[in-house]
C-alpha cells in the first residue's frame, strides 16, 4: 500500500510523464513547460510566455470500489486487528496554456494523445519518474525528493488514468471558482490510490470450532439462532425506582428492566465517577429474563461509599447453558441526597440580613462534589467543604423569615421534596426549613 505521499507523487508521475512525451513526440513543439500549480497562479498576459501545459488536483473523492472492503477494527485490549486502506480517487485538470494560433490545440491533442497510449501507470515507470538517482538528488526539489518514499508502485492495484467529460457549466463553475482565464481543458480520473497505515496490527486468529465441541462426537455446537429481532445478550433498558420518583435513595429497591437477565450469579455493578472501582450488589439468581430487583445498601457504610449524583448501572450474569457471565449494557441511575432536617443551625447575620443553614447531608457530600440548597426562591451555593463528615455550610442572602420548602441539589441530583406515595402528590412536610426573623 501507499503513504500519504501518494497524491503528490500520482501528480509527480503524470507530469513526468506529459514532459518526456511532449520531447519524444512532439520536437516541433519546441521547449514546453509542463507544470502542476493551480490555475489561477499561471501568468497569462505576458507576451513572451512560453507554451505550458498545467496538470492541477481539482478534487478527490473516495472509491466506490474499495471504500467498504474493510473498517477500522481494535480487539478486546484495545489493540490494533486491522489496518484498511483508504481508497481514492483523483479528479485532474489538463489546461493547454500558447500565446501562437493554434499552439493551445495542438499542445493539449498531443497530451491527451500521451495519456491514451498510457492508461495504465505502470510500476516501472512510476519508480522512473520518482527515482532521483539518476539526475543526483540534489538538482531536484526536496518536496520532490520526499515522495520516492509514497511507495506508489507497491501499492495492490494498478492506477489507471481516464478521461472524464466535464460539461460546460461544470467547467464554468471551476474556473469560476479558480478565478481564472479559461484556456482549453480536459478532465481525467486517476484510480484507486490506496493509502494505508503502517502502524503494527494483530490479526485475529482463525475460528476452528463455533460453540462448545462435543466430546463423543468431535462435532461443535454450531451456529446458534434465535428468533428474535433482539440480540440475544443481556441488555437493560431502563430504571425502576419506587413510586415513580425521579431519583432513588439509599435503602430503595429499584427494579432493572431489560432482555436476557436470567441467569445464575448475577450481580449489579454500580460505577460513579468518584469512584475508581463500581460498587457490586450481588443478586443470586435470576428467574425472569425482563427484570431483576436490586436493594440499594443503606446505614453508615453506605452512606460512606455511596455518594449522591448520577450512577451507571450493568449487570453481569451467567446465562442458561453458558460457562461463563456477560456484562449487559449501561443505563443511567440518580441517587438523590437527602438533608437531614431540621439543619444543625440556622441564623441570620443582624448586620447584612443573610441567613447561614449549616446542615448534614447524607449520603456524605465529598470535597469534589458541587452543592446547592435552595430554600424558597433563594439559592446559594455550599462553602468550601473538605471533611466529607463535616456539615455543608450555605450563606443565602435576601432570604425572608418563614417556613421554606428545601431543595438540595447534589451533583445535578436533586433531593426528593415531592412525596409521590401520596395521590395526588404532595409536597414532603419533613423538607422545610423555619427560618428566622
Amino acid at each position: 500500500m501507499s503513504s500519504p505521499l501518494s497524491l503528490g507523487a500520482v501528480s509527480a508521475v503524470l507530469r513526468n510523464l506529459l514532459d518526456n512525451g511532449l520531447v519524444d513526440t512532439a520536437p516541433a513543439l519546441g521547449t514546453v513547460k509542463v507544470t502542476a500549480v493551480a490555475p489561477d497562479t499561471i501568468a497569462v498576459d505576458e507576451p513572451d510566455a512560453p507554451p505550458s501545459l498545467n496538470l492541477f488536483l481539482y478534487r478527490v473523492t473516495p472509491n466506490q470500489g474499495w471504500r467498504n472492503t474493510d473498517l477500522p477494527a481494535y480487539d478486546g485490549d484495545g489493540a490494533r486487528r486491522t489496518n484498511p486502506p483508504l481508497a481514492l480517487d483523483l479528479h485532474y485538470l489538463l489546461t493547454a496554456y500558447g500565446s501562437a494560433d493554434f499552439q493551445a490545440e495542438i499542445m493539449l491533442g498531443y497530451a491527451m494523445y500521451l495519456l491514451h497510449e498510457r492508461p495504465v501507470l505502470d510500476r516501472a515507470a512510476i519508480r522512473r519518474a520518482l527515482d532521483p538517482n539518476p539526475l543526483g538528488p540534489s538538482i531536484l526539489p526536496p518536496a520532490f525528493q520526499a515522495l520516492t518514499a509514497a511507495d506508489l508502485a507497491d501499492q495492490a492495484e494498478a492506477i489507471t488514468v481516464t478521461p472524464e467529460p466535464l460539461d460546460t457549466e461544470e467547467l464554468a463553475r471551476l474556473w469560476s471558482a479558480m478565478q481564472a482565464h479559461y484556456r482549453p481543458t480536459a478532465g481525467y480520473v486517476v484510480s484507486v490510490v490506496l493509502i494505508q497505515a503502517t502502524k503494527p496490527s494483530r490479526p485475529a486468529l482463525p475460528v476452528l470450532t463455533r460453540g462448545p465441541v462435543d466430546r463423543s462426537t468431535g462435532r461443535d455446537r454450531g451456529v446458534v439462532v434465535e428468533p428474535s429481532l433482539l440480540p440475544p445478550f443481556p441488555t437493560l433498558e431502563r430504571v425502576g425506582i419506587p413510586h415513580a420518583r425521579q431519583a432513588a435513595r439509599l435503602g430503595d429497591t429499584i427494579t432493572l428492566f431489560g432482555h436476557h437477565l436470567a441467569g445464575a450469579s448475577a450481580t449489579a455493578h454500580f460505577g460513579h465517577r468518584l469512584l475508581d472501582e463500581p460498587n457490586e450488589v450481588a443478586v443470586g439468581t435470576v428467574t425472569d429474563p425482563h427484570t431483576i430487583e436490586v436493594p440499594l445498601p443503606s446505614g453508615a457504610d453506605a452512606e460512606r461509599d455511596w455518594p449522591a449524583g448520577l450512577w451507571t448501572v450493568t449487570v453481569s450474569v451467567v446465562p442458561p447453558g453458558a460457562a461463563e457471565s456477560r456484562r449487559s449494557t449501561a443505563v443511567a441511575l440518580p441517587l438523590a441526597p437527602r438533608p437531614s432536617l431540621p439543619p444543625v443551625s440556622v441564623a441570620r447575620d443582624a448586620a447584612t440580613g443573610a441567613v447561614t443553614v449549616v446542615l448534614d447531608v447524607r449520603p456524605r457530600v465529598r470535597p469534589a462534589q458541587s452543592a446547592r440548597l435552595a430554600l424558597g426562591g433563594t439559592e446559594a451555593e455550599a462553602d468550601e467543604h473538605r471533611d466529607p463528615l463535616a456539615p455543608l455550610t450555605f450563606r443565602l442572602p435576601g432570604l425572608t423569615a418563614g417556613p421554606k420548602w428545601a431543595r438540595l441539589t447534589v451533583d445535578g441530583v436533586e433531593s426528593l421534596l415531592v412525596d409521590r406515595s401520596a395521590a395526588p402528590p404532595v409536597f414532603d412536610p419533613g423538607q422545610a426549613v423555619d427560618v428566622p426573623s
